[in-house]
């Protein structure tokens, strides 16, 4: 008797496993929806549909530094929620042995609306980006051959493999297909700009904020446009040449010309949270940034024409101005962003 009813326990214990493990490799489809004040996405999600396993398994891939030659240095190193997935009051951006670049750090938000990435557009798909900071000598120096047998000799990276991407490999394929996932998912959209375009409880707008909307919409719209605020295209605005840097941009990809000193538009979604600004970090507040858009335009090579109105140079602000769309740059600061324990590291 005593050995029959040890074999029912296996048994029963063998069942319960059985149906916990089924339980757990549930993969629910997140059902994304594009907030109404926002252009259609630019990334096709039909190859790469967003589930919670893999948007589960994108973040640990994010926050791990194992990805980096030194074992620290992840991508949410130098990407920092509560900065909008900056680094912010870091003029460049660090890496692996102190390594320091030549560019800020770009935020990392709203990505699937985006068609280009990186200062100088590099990579032109969302599935593509990540593997130039984590090959990068300066910034996470990683082997991606590593990487993966890394992962394949994880217990959690199999499991959640397994979840995420139901009979298929632990690959890079599959590991930028993740990390995409998490990145669409780091979607600001609840500003109390975008509750005011929404006409939304909390969207009220003080009077100062409206002007300098409407100023935004007069001098800055055309370049940071729709309510992702940015036209994806790559401008010289006239920032004077660092010689030590001599960073050439759009150039460095393309080799044109007519793409010297040319950089991408950036968002200005969460601006008040970014500092320093410029591909450079060469401005640490918003005044700087007015005052040099106003005053400190170089006509340097392939200056964007909408600085050179017949040789006057830059945007004219006046002091009152400048405070205005200072204002409504504020606006675009959207906290249940940068606090959203769903986006946090384990």
């Amino acid at each position: 008797m005593k050995t029959k009813y040890f074999m029912l326990l296996a048994i029963g214990f063998l069942f319960s496993c059985a149906s916990d493990d089924s339980s757990e490799y549930q993969n629910i489809p997140i059902d994304y929806q594009v907030p109404s004040n926002f252009p259609p996405l630019a990334y096709n999600m039909a190859n790469n549909p967003l589930t919670e396993k893999g948007f589960e398994l994108g973040k640990k891939i994010f926050y791990d530094g194992r990805l980096a030659s030194d074992g620290v240095v992840s991508c949410g190193f130098c990407h920092i929620q509560e900065d909008a997935f900056t680094h912010h009051g870091h003029t460049f951006s660090h890496g692996v042995g102190d390594g320091i670049g030549t560019r800020n750090a770009p935020p990392i938000q709203n990505m699937a609306y985006q068609t280009q990435f990186f200062w100088d557009g590099a990579a032109d798909h969302i599935e593509l980006l990540s593997m130039a900071p984590i090959s990068n000598e300066l910034e996470m120096n990683g082997n991606i051959i590593n990487i993966i047998n890394m992962m394949k000799n994880d217990s959690e990276y199999k499991k959640l493999f397994r979840q995420a991407f139901p009979g298929e490999e632990i690959n890079s394929e599959n590991m930028l297909k993740a990390l995409s996932q998490f990145m669409t998912m780091l979607t600001s959209s609840n500003s109390r700009f975008d509750k005011y375009r929404r006409n939304e409880v909390g969207g009220t707008l003080t009077s100062d904020e409206l002007a300098g909307y409407d100023l935004f919409n007069q001098k800055c719209a055309s370049c940071h446009a729709t309510d992702i605020f940015t036209d994806n295209s790559f401008r010289n605005n006239g920032l004077p040449i660092n010689p030590s840097i001599n960073d050439k941009g759009r150039y460095r990809v393309t080799e044109f010309d007519n793409d010297k000193y040319k950089f991408k538009v950036p968002s200005l979604r969460n601006i008040e949270k970014t500092a320093p600004y410029m591909h450079d970090g060469r401005f640490y507040t918003l005044e700087a940034v007015l005052n040099h858009y106003s005053s400190g335009v170089s006509n340097t090579q392939n200056l964007d024409a909408s600085l050179n109105n017949a040789g006057t140079l830059g945007i004219p602000l006046t002091a009152t101005e400048k405070l205005q769309l200072i204002a409504f740059l504020k606006t675009l600061t959207d906290n249940e962003f940068l606090t959203n324990p769903r986006f946090a590291e384990f």
